[in-house]
């Protein structure tokens, strides 16, 4: 006897309802998808992913009482769950789109700007939240606390590295990435991340890590030199 599988239960935050109902309606076409409601904001949207338990949630930026980001910020800390970001502000290579990322979210979509883009931006979603059955949904734990002696390590071992380093890092990596990166000294042999990320969003990754690491980093460039104290991403 067959079993049927289970669809993946999506809970829609946004403050808009038209967003929110067209984006459900859109979604429900897919028949491995369940829209089990939507939030206008974090708070309602806390109460619901507690009473409701989705499997993923869709979320917007821009909202009253709470901005997407912090509320993201506390669901990765206290409640873990997929977050595809859909916003006006998530546009490609923004700096909020690469902050969502380094939070935990999956993916980031840019909120359609009419009705006839809203198919296309289910599918997105839906072809995301498809992806996430091939292996195990994305977890963000808590970051260990710096330790000085990893830093001290680091620095006496730099003068004697030689080669190459090569890092990388599936969805939701970024924050990984960057507590790696910035307890590297500045005098270390080149480094290249291999991070997976929607295109486009690699330069203002690379722009980001550049103003909190030692080492100067760089996005990835055809014929782009492997230099000592360089990182390419």
């Amino acid at each position: 006897m067959m079993t049927t599988r289970p669809r993946t239960r999506v809970l829609l935050v946004d403050d808009s309802a038209v967003v929110r109902k067209l984006l459900g309606d859109a979604l429900r076409k897919h028949e491995d998808i369940e829209v089990i409601g939507g939030a206008a904001d974090p708070y309602i949207a806390r109460d619901m992913i507690l009473q409701l338990e989705p499997d993923v949630i869709t979320l917007d930026i821009e909202m009253p009482r709470m901005d997407g980001l912090s509320f993201l910020r506390k669901l990765m800390e206290h409640h873990p769950i997929p977050a595809i970001v859909v916003s006006s502000l998530t546009q490609q290579g923004s700096a909020a789109s690469v902050e969502a990322l380094r939070i935990g979210a999956i993916d980031v979509i840019g909120k359609p700007g009419g009705p006839h883009a809203v198919g296309e931006v289910a599918d997105r979603v839906a072809e995301r939240i498809r992806a996430l059955r091939t292996g195990s949904p994305i977890r963000l734990g808590k970051v260990a606390p710096d330790n000085p002696a990893v830093g001290q390590v680091a620095a006496r071992s730099a003068s004697r590295l030689r080669g190459l380093i090569a890092i990388g890092a599936s969805t939701g990596g970024t924050q990984a990435i960057e507590t790696v990166l910035t307890r590297m000294p500045a005098d270390m042999p080149p480094i290249v991340i291999a991070q997976h990320m929607p295109a486009g969003f690699t330069k203002a990754f690379a722009e980001r890590l550049d103003g909190v690491c030692r080492m100067r980093v760089v996005e990835a460039a055809a014929n782009a030199p492997l230099e000592r104290g360089a990182i390419i991403t």
